[in-house]
């Protein structure tokens, strides 16, 4: 989850307000929010404020998915009206959904990219450390831990 457009922290804790009151969902662990640069945003792009939550939910991944976007639209997010990777008052992304692999139009699981993005795998790593990623068969600490290395080094 993040925000860089408005009041990023507020937008942050309204967003698990509604993902609390899903169905049958209950949120079991929350991240420490913090502020990272943008990537891959146009140039004078605010800095975000991230985290990750897990939740437990009897709600199927693409209703999980349809649920976090229309909590993104309620909080202001208007999808069709922004440039990619734009500001944007919240974004809540599905990262993983126990070990299930999907390819579907609108529902790739585990998310493609997360494992190249710091800001994804920081707070992800703060609650689900050990979690295999059900494709690259190593935890999220360990990627973490990968990522970190090459951006030292140059090599991601």
């Amino acid at each position: 989850m993040g925000s860089n457009k408005g009041r990023r922290q507020a937008a942050l804790r309204r967003a698990l307000e509604r993902m609390a009151g899903l169905p049958g969902t209950r949120i079991v662990g929350v991240a420490d929010f913090r502020e990272t640069d943008p990537v891959a945003a146009p140039a004078g792009s605010p800095k975000f404020i991230n985290g990750a939550v897990a939740l437990e939910t009897e709600l199927g991944p693409r209703e999980l998915l349809e649920a976090l976007l229309r909590i993104e639209s309620e909080l202001g997010r208007d999808r069709s009206g922004e440039p990619k990777n734009g500001p944007r008052t919240i974004d809540l992304d599905l990262l993983l959904y126990g070990d299930l692999v999907v390819h579907e139009p609108g529902l790739e699981l585990p998310h493609p990219r997360m494992q190249e993005r710091e800001f994804v795998l920081g707070p992800l790593a703060q609650i689900a450390g050990e979690v295999r990623h059900p494709v690259l068969q190593a935890t999220i600490s360990e990627l973490l831990g990968r990522l970190q290395v090459a951006l030292r080094t140059g090599v991601a």
